[in-house]
């Protein structure tokens, strides 16, 4: 399941006990804190049966389904089932006998920790098992998935850490929007992906790193780590949760290929493909509630990165351009920094460049 990932629950069977299944082929699926796994059958053959239940937390090399390698179909496996399950039986005792071990180890531990505390211990229990109770009318509980769960402890971590900042700035959408509309068919016709904001604002994040390498950098004790590289987070919602696949290289790629980049991460993981590799790692993190309709938000950092920039949504808005008033499309944006490494001058020095460089892309060619 990946270096990072050392258990994982069992969230479904894809596949009924009788059904036939190819090698490679998906039986069940197993929820990690990053993402979901297929686990696949190992050979061809019939289902026989499920040794674990939905719900059980799985780690790697325990055994989740007896397959038996009858090529007949599920009438021939009946025979078959003996030897598995003398099998299963002959091994079974010592699997449970370490299933049984491990809490009774920490049974056995809890009251020996908690005597010496007086009796307080025992309120506390009585109180969560009552709120495990059915809920209130027109109420109903639901399980928070791994993924959930991971999302709500590193933010929360990230706030307990971090010595979080945010500062504002608004930017004049107008010559962004004139260039995707002015290149938009040709851009398609030759790279065969859509012209969107976010590589503009990718392109805009690359230059404020450079210029302002402190942002891209982090503590890690009582030193300084500066990356000599740029690889960004984009922050993709889910049904399941947020995700953040990592694109990387980011300052070697020109527009067309952030786009196929971004596209083709963000497909995945709202199809749940998405492999823990494309999630690893990431020197900055950029996040759009503008898609949902975001006028303004205070993004948390994503650890342990140390910024996070914040896009918003475009609102027409009345500007004062050349001593008149005209209407101009607006869009926030805010960066979140970590306050303990970024200084407020080098914050706001960011933003302005990612402000400069949206409002005049010709910048980019420039390099100025």
């Amino acid at each position: 399941m990946g270096e990072s990932i050392t258990d994982g629950t069992l969230a479904t069977f894809l596949k009924k006990p009788g059904d036939r299944v190819a090698a490679d082929e998906p039986i069940a699926q197993i929820e990690t804190v990053k993402v979901t796994i297929d686990v696949v059958s190992p050979q061809d053959g019939v289902i026989q049966e499920y040794v674990a239940k939905e719900g059980d937390t799985v780690e790697p090399g325990v055994k989740i389904a007896i397959i038996s390698k009858s090529s007949e179909g599920a009438a021939p496996a009946a025979p078959a089932e003996k030897k598995p399950e003398k099998a299963a039986s002959k091994r079974s005792p010592p699997l449970e006998s370490v299933k049984e071990d491990k809490p009774k180890a920490k049974v056995e531990a809890s009251p020996a920790v908690d005597k010496p505390k007086a009796p307080a211990p025992p309120p506390p229990k009585r109180t969560a098992t009552e709120s495990v109770l059915p809920p209130k009318e027109r109420e109903r509980r639901v399980p928070m998935t791994r993924l959930r769960k991971r999302v709500a402890t590193r933010l929360k971590d990230s706030q307990n850490t971090f010595a979080m900042l945010t500062t504002f700035n608004e930017v004049d959408m107008t010559n962004l929007m004139k260039l995707r509309s002015d290149y938009k068919d040709a851009f398609v016709e030759k790279h065969g992906v859509k012209l969107g904001f976010m590589s503009g604002f990718v392109k805009a994040a690359v230059g404020a790193l450079q210029h302002q390498p402190i942002v891209n950098a982090v503590i890690d004790g009582y030193d300084i780590i500066y990356r000599d590289y740029i690889d960004i987070s984009i922050a993709v919602g889910t049904l399941k949760g947020l995700v953040v696949p990592v694109v990387r290289d980011a300052d070697k790629m020109n527009f067309a290929e952030i786009e196929k980049t971004i596209n083709g991460l963000a497909k995945k993981a709202t199809d749940g493909t998405i492999s823990i590799d494309e999630m690893a790692g990431g020197s900055f993190t950029i996040s759009n509630g503008g898609v949902y309709g975001s006028l303004l938000s205070t993004p948390i950092i994503n650890p342990p990165q140390s910024a996070i920039l914040g896009m918003h949504s475009i609102v027409s808005r009345p500007m004062i351009v050349g001593g008149n008033v005209v209407p101009r499309p607006m869009m926030y944006v805010a960066l979140t920094y970590d306050h303990r490494l970024i200084d407020g001058r080098e914050a706001v020095f960011f933003l302005r460049r990612i402000k400069d460089v949206v409002e005049d892309p010709r910048r980019l060619l420039l390099d100025v």
